[in-house]
């Protein structure tokens, strides 16, 4: 409904112009609200800029996930009022937004220019050239595990021999897991869901073509060669639904004893399994290397305060505050300058047994080989598939009946 309502709005509303950013006055006392989800390591930051600028404020709104987060941002975009100043947008459902750019700024201009990653920069341009986002971070994935389940299924335990043991593709990983969970009897993985997040990272045109035309759910055989190999490899899974309850739970009650892990996956499970002795990451991912997320900074046509939120999103993806919320919360940058820092290179995670993940995920992001293409329908036809998972995790479907619904599901949407 609010897709709909959006998609109307937005016909109507006659390709207004951009604003230009105008000079305020200093010592103009300015609230400014942000939305994120998740974990951006953003808290201190807001601190720091708020104490180098008294006469802003900064509040805070921060979504428990991603859907939430986008929820809200399309339902208050369609409605025409109530976003926060700055909108954090996961890299998934940004394409989605595309189709509206003229609903956000544009945050071009040549204190920003070349600052990140060329792919990242290119992700948040619209088809008239017009940036709506600055980047935030990128997630390399490395492969999180508890150590101390490793030793109980006879194991090793050392992060570099953990990544020998899992070098590999996908067969590896799930073969390793097999025998574990065999063994332990714990589940190996957290759920199917994030086991399909980190395959279809690794091709190349997983739903739509580059065209961005659909390609039918019932002709995608890559996307169904998935699909098998995980319901085939699902004894080995804790069968939780990322972000759940019950998933967030599961920390404290050893649910499971590996996850794939890109860089901002380290604050999530930190929070989750505070106290929680053993959590290490090893540099390896199966099949190679993947990228899973990272986000952007948006500043919506809505905001009053245009100069000054665009000020502060330009300050939070400068590449020392980049470097900074990767200390924080393992959010791993995307600015250029961020990435050489020797500061981030040499940087260790405590919780994580001192793992050096500051070189970990920066060898993980050079093992990165495949950019997915992701147009205007991949988040909605995506969420077919993980339904479909979600499904035969929780009893309610057989693989091959919740196959069959998900492609009823895709034809549903009307793309065709």
């Amino acid at each position: 409904m609010a897709a709909a309502a959006l998609a109307l709005s937005a016909c109507g509303s006659g390709g207004k112009s951009e604003p230009a950013a105008t000079e305020t006055d200093p010592n103009a006392k300015v609230t400014l609200t942000v939305a994120t989800f998740n974990e951006f390591g953003y808290e201190d930051l807001f601190k720091e800029y708020m104490d180098a600028h008294p006469n802003v404020t900064i509040e805070h709104r921060k979504a428990a996930t991603t859907d939430e987060a986008r929820d809200n941002l399309n339902t208050r975009l369609a409605a025409g009022s109530g976003l926060s100043d700055i909108e954090a947008v996961e890299v998934d459902w940004l394409p989605e937004l595309l189709q509206y750019a003229d609903k956000f700024h544009d945050l071009s201009g040549d204190d920003v220019k070349d600052r990140w990653l060329d792919w990242k920069t290119e992700g948040a341009t619209d088809s008239s050239g017009r940036l709506i986002g600055y980047g935030t971070d990128i997630g390399p994935e490395g492969v999180c595990y508890r150590s101390d389940m490793f030793e109980k299924a006879g194991l090793p335990t050392d992060r570099e021999e953990v990544a020998k043991l899992l070098q590999g593709d996908w067969d590896t990983y799930f073969k390793v897991g097999k025998e574990f969970t065999e063994k332990t009897k714990i589940p190996f993985f957290d759920s199917g869901e994030a086991m399909f997040q980190g395959m279809i990272n690794q091709l190349e045109t997983p739903f739509e073509n580059p065209d961005g035309t659909p390609i039918p759910l019932d002709q995608n055989k890559p996307i169904k060669e998935v699909y098998d190999k995980i319901m085939a490899n699902l004894s080995s899974s804790a069968h939780y639904s990322q972000w759940s309850d019950d998933w967030s739970a599961s920390f404290q009650k050893d649910g499971f004893a590996t996850m794939l892990c890109p860089g901002w996956m380290l604050g999530v499970i930190e929070g989750n399994a505070a106290g929680v002795k053993g959590w290490d990451i090893a540099n390896v991912f199966p099949g190679g290397g993947g990228n899973w997320g990272g986000s952007y900074l948006t500043v919506p046509e809505q905001t009053e305060h245009f100069a000054e939120a665009r000020a502060l999103a330009a300050w939070l993806t400068a590449p020392e505050q980049q470097v900074k919320a990767f200390k924080a919360k393992g959010t791993f940058p995307s600015q250029l300058k961020a990435l050489e820092a020797s500061e981030l290179k040499s940087m260790t995670n405590e919780f994580f047994n001192n793992a050096p993940t500051g070189k970990i995920l920066a060898d993980r992001a050079a093992a990165v080989s495949v950019k997915p293409f992701k147009g205007p329908n991949y988040f909605a036809i995506r969420a077919t598939i993980t339904d479909a998972i979600n499904r035969v995790e929780t009893g309610t479907d057989t693989p091959e009946a919740s196959w069959q619904k998900a492609i009823e599901a895709y034809q549903a949407l009307g793309l065709d």
